[in-house]
């Protein structure tokens, strides 16, 4: 069987800015699990292009009643995403603070997508300023794992692709590959996207 990652005994600190693959582009290719790496948990669990644990997720199905917790690979809060509360009919919107803080306000919100105009889009990302402007639209299927991210003139900022092993052997839809441009996205929002598409899709 094709490992899902290499190292499994690691035991350092990465953060927001993980180490990984890079191409020419300086892309980070990060492999997503659909896994808590805590007993009878669910969640996700990351890791970087060299095979390290760089974000995990636990508690997943406990999130309907609060909010989700992204982790560094030591268990350090990075993001606290929250489901907001809204009249019926206006859709999903989610919101995603810094830390644990969720008092301040928080860094963006993420909508999903209801019009029928627009059956491309799946969701938006809208940021925090005045201006409430549409800072990231997410395209695709992420039932098929073949979704991505565009910013300002719809430039790439980072793509959900299906994870193949060795020879072709394709994963289940339980580990896909998640493809930040770092220059574009902060690579910690990119894995709060993956979150947030789950729970809407």
């Amino acid at each position: 069987m094709t490992k899902v990652h290499p190292n499994a005994g690691f035991t350092g600190a990465h953060g927001v800015l993980v180490a990984a693959e890079t191409s020419d582009e300086e892309e980070v290719v990060l492999t997503v699990w659909k896994k808590s790496l805590l007993f009878n948990c669910n969640g996700f669990t990351v890791f970087d292009g060299k095979g390290d644990l760089a974000f995990r997720v636990d508690n997943y199905m406990q999130s309907n009643k609060g909010s989700i917790l992204l982790m560094d690979a030591n268990g350090r809060p990075l993001l606290t995403i929250r489901r907001k509360r809204m009249s019926l009919g206006l859709g999903e919107n989610w919101l995603v603070y810094e830390g644990e803080e969720t008092m301040a306000s928080p860094r963006f919100s993420v909508k999903k997508s209801i019009s029928i105009l627009n059956n491309k889009c799946l969701a938006y990302v809208i940021g925090n300023d005045r201006s409430k402007k549409t800072v990231y639209e997410i395209e695709g299927s992420y039932s098929q794992r073949h979704c991505a991210v565009l910013g300002d003139n719809r430039r790439l900022a980072a793509e959900i692709r299906r994870k193949e092993g060795g020879g072709g052997t394709a994963f289940g839809s339980d580990i896909f590959r998640l493809v930040v441009k770092p220059e574009n996205i902060r690579t910690d929002f990119a894995m709060a996207l993956v979150i947030l598409l789950d729970k809407m899709f």
